[in-house]
């Protein structure tokens, strides 16, 4: 149904492009402003629609900042949520949101980073208000490529290695045919582009989109397991602990092959699935047909992702006689000591106020 809707709005592409270009013809000519803020900024960003690993890479650089003793805050539209406007999530010591009001990629950022977070669709207003709030010397601002209007200090683009290698395919089409929000030469306005083949062998870039990564520094990077977590009681167990067992497999991400494949590899057994729509905010519907699946099946337990899992806790009590676990992951950047440098130069030895 989705494909079909694609390709009856294919006519549309035309008028899309013509969009980006204008809109970016305007920016790079000065006639749209970009504003500035008194911190350091970092946009951590993508050329296409979900699933490049945006979020994991503001975890690693939120890690990076911390060792670096750069207080800094994070900044996200909140996608999916059930609010509008300025909110702020944590302080960095308390947690003031449901991840219903602001989202479960920021909510999950909040409770693994410990840092100052907040949402706001306008990201110049949501950075003034958040250094105001706390007083952070430097924002990651997550999904924000091709949000313009606020200056920043360094501009990383992620993208799916996987996607790359679908040359000649409608994946690599503008919306609303294919999957790209910009075309590929957009890229020359990255500062820093990160190749993530997630859990897949590494591949060369193809040889017709190579001269789009040229004179750009280019990092590859891949996704790591650190474990696999018990939701309730964070409890560590390893791939070994599961091999063997029937598990539900629950998964609501924007590429779930990514999920699926780590678990083949570990020889989990993942054929009894019930896979749904990114960023799914679940309903008590959704989790009584996980109950009934779990139970139907004999399951010994449910397995899913840690964004996932952030949002099933709010059904702790539905869930409390189901032990349910989730995988988590952290990005590894090949040559890190080089991305860091690079990032740290850039952030802790400029004066904020000379941006």
């Amino acid at each position: 149904m989705i494909d079909l809707l694609r390709i009856i709005s294919s006519p549309l592409v035309v008028f899309y492009y013509l969009a980006i270009k204008l809109r970016n013809y305007l920016f790079d000519k000065g006639i749209f402003k970009t504003e500035r803020v008194n911190a350091k900024v970092i946009s951590v960003g993508n050329i296409t629609v979900g699933g490049s690993g945006k979020t994991p890479a503001v975890l690693y650089l939120a890690e990076l900042m911390k060792r670096n003793g750069i207080k800094t805050g994070i900044l996200s539209r909140g996608y999916r949520r059930q609010t509008s406007g300025y909110l702020l999530v944590s302080d960095g010591k308390k947690i003031f949101s449901t991840v219903d009001d602001c989202g479960d990629e920021m909510y999950f950022v909040s409770t693994e980073t410990n840092l100052p977070t907040a949402v706001s669709e306008n990201r110049v207003d949501g950075c003034k208000r958040i250094i105001e709030e706390t007083g952070v010397e430097a924002i990651i601002l997550d999904d924000a490529f091709q949000h313009r209007w606020i200056h920043r200090d360094i501009d990383i683009v992620i993208i799916d290695q996987r996607f790359l290698n679908k040359t000649g395919k409608k994946e690599q089409r503008l919306l609303p045919l294919g999957n790209m929000r910009e075309p590929f030469d957009s890229l020359k306005r990255a500062d820093i582009i990160i190749l993530n083949r997630k859990f897949l062998d590494d591949y060369n870039v193809p040889h017709s989109l190579k001269h789009y990564f040229e004179k750009k520094p280019v990092f590859r990077a891949y996704y790591d397991v650190e474990g696999i977590y018990d939701v309730k009681t964070h409890k560590k167990y390893s791939f070994e602990d599961f091999k063997g067992q029937k598990s539900l497999i629950v998964c609501g991400v924007a590429k779930p092959h990514s999920f699926l494949n780590v678990l083949e590899k570990n020889e989990i057994d993942f054929t009894n699935k019930m896979l749904f729509p990114d960023h799914k905010n679940y309903t008590l519907k959704e989790v009584q047909a996980i109950r009934k699946q779990f139970y139907d099946t004999n399951a010994y337990s449910v397995l899913t992702t840690q964004k996932d899992a952030v949002k099933l806790t709010k059904y702790s009590k539905e869930l409390d006689d189901i032990d349910i676990y989730y995988l988590k992951i952290s990005l590894i950047i090949e040559d890190s000591d080089k991305f860091d440098r690079m990032i740290i130069d850039k952030i802790k030895y400029n004066p904020t106020h000379n941006n």
